[in-house]
């Protein structure tokens, strides 16, 4: 495995990448509060594709937003848009899970030359809010940005106490969260904290209406496979029957397992994977 680095303007990006570099890259984007090395026990089932994974901004390795800013859903795509068009590669295949699938599935929409296929993994549709909830919304936002300097991040002893936290808030055990943790978090006085910056946890200022968020997945026109949770968040088990139709070409599977599948059921995912981005 390969240690890399991006440097998009005013930020950079941290991440892995393995298997033969001669192939189209297949791009992995990992869920909310999760890094890169989420698609570890995955990508030693795939040695056959050539994996890039990414901590997105603010999460694992990642630079932070400048304190000016904040994460907004959509400026997400526009990093990777930005980052696939200074690399220079060629319509590559993404890899998404949760939060990741669903920036994949805009980056897909609104740059299609850039997606040959897409994956998502428990991840389907989009997070959308109500019209009626807008004024709800944007106090909501301000208030968490007035409370975030506030925030102080828990300490922990040493990494297994780190990721003990992380298990007891998720449904993988303990060797998936001790991964997680492992580039999650960094040095502190005291010990251990998390890595992720602190707005992460804001509330959004704004959310796509669902009319808007149809049609995103609408046009969308490459292939797209949905490998969801039998035990995963009931979110997507919701989404499927509310955005299944939207997709031009869809392929849904379900695997047993939780959230975390492809942490937890590499093999079963990995087969999945295979089948949809090699035929």
């Amino acid at each position: 495995m390969l240690a890399v680095e991006f440097s998009l303007p005013a930020l950079s990006l941290a991440g892995w990448q393995q298997g033969p570099t001669e192939q189209k890259v297949t791009l992995c984007l990992h869920g909310w509060l999760d890094n890169a090395d989420s698609f570890l026990p995955l990508s030693a089932c795939l040695n056959e594709l050539n994996l890039v994974a990414i901590d997105l901004p603010g999460h694992g390795l990642s630079q932070h937003r400048s304190l000016d800013a904040h994460y907004h859903f959509l400026d997400w795509i526009y990093d990777l848009a930005t980052l696939i068009k200074i690399q220079g590669w060629q319509q590559v295949d993404i890899i998404g899970h949760s939060m990741g699938g669903m920036i994949g599935s805009v980056l897909a929409a609104v740059m299609p030359q850039m997606v040959r296929k897409l994956v998502l993994i428990d991840s389907m549709g989009l997070v959308t809010g109500e019209a009626g909830k807008t004024t709800e919304q944007i106090r909501s936002a301000i208030n968490h940005r007035w409370q975030s300097p506030h925030k102080q991040k828990p300490v922990y002893p040493d990494l297994q106490s780190a990721a003990l936290a992380r298990q007891s808030q998720s449904d993988f055990d303990l060797a998936s969260a001790l991964t997680l943790a492992k580039r999650g978090t960094k040095l502190c006085p005291g010990g251990l904290t998390w890595s992720a910056d602190m707005r992460l946890r804001e509330s959004s200022a704004y959310r796509l209406l669902q009319p808007q968020a149809m049609q995103l997945l609408k046009d969308i026109q490459c292939p797209v496979q949905a490998i969801l949770a039998s035990d995963g968040l009931e979110m997507m088990q919701q989404a499927r029957q509310q955005y299944q139709s939207c997709y031009q070409q869809l392929e849904w599977i379900e695997i047993r397992g939780g959230h975390h599948c492809h942490m937890t059921q590499p093999e079963q995912t990995a087969k999945a994977i295979r089948q949809f981005l090699l035929s």
